[in-house]
């Protein structure tokens, strides 16, 4: 019988070859087990509400208020919401002409894009222009649209830091391209190294591919480190010297739990280096609503700016974007809200800088338990996580369980994973799904769980560990970087 369009073996072959471990076999396992009434903590994937952090009140009576604007004409409103969002939800209502119900332009709503482009020049004491600013479903989307424009062929490489999150392996698989790793130093805090990006790019150019962009992921994910200012300029100024257009995903901007590197952007370090780089440097970044003190993650609201593109590019990539027709309109106003969130003085401003400032502070003490947590393990280091939602522990596998791993017909750092969710119930991610160094093993979860949580899931991680660590130790080694 003849194959038809859609049987497997007659699927694009790219669709085949795309991974992505976050959703991957860990977690289908998980959710199996799950239906089997097991109790199991996600911490696979970043998803702040699904592992019990509540939504910020004050977007969310704007957003309420703009969903079902006749709330407005009810006599009692202002018993059920504060004046200044009944303000704010009015103020989007006249933006958004027909209501969140209609199409937006594009490139999202125009008066919402000038509140990001503000937002941008206030963090960086630069101008931004609205009209290079395209809202997305998700900094996901965004990723995907300007891969999309970069990528031309199977010999395009594009740059991407390994451990690296796998929006970016799995969307240059399927559009055809290829990855050129270049490694984070696990030993020196996940640094990047300039003289290993020279050798990844000569590496590559001696394989007959034309590298074309790079990726910088800051704070970094999965590996929670932050760049500092000087490690920017290195990259910028290496993109300039190779005529790379860099991507910025500054995700997890609002997520730092340390004061020696606050978050600065590609952007704003890019304008400080001034004229001719400042002016001919092509630059894209991206932002999101998912991240954040804000986590909503289910809202898929994102940006991306766009620095020293040509027009007609511009033209191109809206041209792109209208097949869409449009990015969600309720996530617009979302996005509105981050960048322009309530001011000293208004009503609702002491509960949002209290419910904000909670969050951060627990996310703060919650990265300092994991990481302390995982280095009192058996055979298991961890850097700490200085930014983003993530600690990437190696574990150090004893060649026992390697060989049982492979007996299995498994990677080693799943065949580890797959046991400590069936023993614990805690659904992580392996790091062979991000990259990592050959012989190296590592895992990624969230420090997304209840603070009040956390001791016990640590308690029985390290009781797992242990466990896992005297059946398979036979003290002639372990895996090691």
């Amino acid at each position: 019988m003849a194959l038809k369009p859609l049987d497997y073996e007659n699927l694009n072959e790219n669709v085949k070859k795309c991974q992505y471990a976050v959703r991957g076999e860990l977690y289908l396992r998980a959710s199996e087990l799950q239906k089997e009434g097991k109790k199991i903590i996600f911490t696979n994937v970043g998803n702040p509400h699904a592992l019990g952090q509540k939504p910020l009140t004050f977007p969310r009576q704007v957003v309420a208020l703009c969903q079902a604007p006749f709330l407005l004409d009810d006599p009692n409103v202002g018993l059920m919401f504060p004046a200044d969002a009944i303000a704010r939800a009015k103020h989007y209502l006249s933006l958004a002409s027909g209501g969140l119900g209609a199409y937006s332009d594009s490139r999202g709503i125009p008066g919402i894009r000038k509140e990001v482009a503000d937002f941008i020049q206030r963090r960086d004491g630069y101008p931004s222009d609205p009209e290079l600013i395209f809202f997305t479903d998700g900094a996901s989307k965004g990723v995907q649209q300007i891969l999309n424009a970069v990528i031309r062929n199977g010999r395009d490489g594009i740059l991407v830091p390994v451990p690296q999150y796998p929006l970016y392996s799995a969307t240059i698989a399927l559009l055809g391209g290829c990855l050129v790793p270049y490694y984070l130093e696990e030993s020196a805090n996940w640094g990047l190294d300039i003289s290993a990006l020279r050798q990844s790019v000569a590496q590559a150019r001696s394989q007959g591919i034309t590298v074309r962009a790079m990726v910088i992921i800051n704070p970094g994910n999965p590996t929670g480190q932050c760049l500092s200012e000087a490690n920017l300029r290195e990259v910028l100024n290496f993109c300039y010297q190779n005529d790379l257009v860099l991507l910025g995903d500054e995700v997890y901007q609002q997520n730092i739990y340390q004061d020696e590197r606050p978050f600065i952007s590609s952007k704003k370090v890019l304008m400080d280096m001034g004229p001719p780089i400042s002016k001919e440097l092509q630059l894209v970044s991206f932002h999101t609503v998912s991240k954040g003190y804000w986590g909503e993650c289910g809202q898929r609201g994102g940006y991306f700016e766009m620095t020293n593109i040509p027009p007609r590019t511009v033209d191109e990539i809206y041209k792109v974007a209208s097949i869409a027709l449009c990015p969600n309109v309720p996530a617009q106003i979302f996005m509105g809200l981050m960048v322009n969130p309530p001011k000293p003085g208004d009503i609702s401003y002491d509960r949002f800088i209290s419910e904000s400032k909670g969050i951060l502070e627990s996310l703060r003490r919650r990265a300092r338990i994991m990481t302390d947590g995982f280095n009192s393990c058996r055979n298991v280091t961890c850097n700490f996580t200085e930014g983003a939602m993530y600690s990437f522990p190696q574990i150090r596998l004893p060649p026992r369980a390697i060989e049982a791993a492979n007996k299995a017909g498994k990677v080693p750092d799943v065949f580890y994973c797959l046991k400590l969710l069936e023993a614990t119930g805690i659904s992580t991610v392996p790091g062979s799904g991000f990259g990592q160094k050959e012989g190296v093993f590592h895992l990624r979860t969230t420090i997304l769980p209840a603070e009040e949580d956390m001791p016990a899931i640590m308690d029985s991680f390290k009781k797992f560990n242990d466990e896992f660590m005297a059946q398979y130790e036979d003290h002639h080694g372990y895996s090691r970087m």
